[in-house]
């Protein structure tokens, strides 16, 4: 039996038929769900794999030339 990782309710899909990557949808609370794994099968939200993207998104290079815009305008205020 697979359950919802978001609300633990039960997910009537054919375990036999199911392969990495297949999304599916939960008809309790309406989350989208990826199969992470078929052997045994664990889901995952796709809000999940969002959250853990954003973790990787980070450019440094972004940062500091935010920062060398900051402090060019600080130089104008002060003239």
């Amino acid at each position: 039996m697979v359950s919802c990782p978001k609300c633990d309710a039960p997910i009537d899909v054919e375990e036999e038929e199911l392969d990495e990557g297949d999304v599916l949808s939960c008809d309790e609370c309406g989350a989208s769900l990826t199969v992470a794994s078929v052997n045994p099968v664990e889901l995952e939200s796709e809000d999940q794999e969002d959250e853990d993207d954003e973790d990787f998104d980070y450019d440094e290079d972004e940062d500091e030339a935010d920062e060398e815009e900051d402090e060019a305008e600080e130089e104008e205020s002060w003239q």
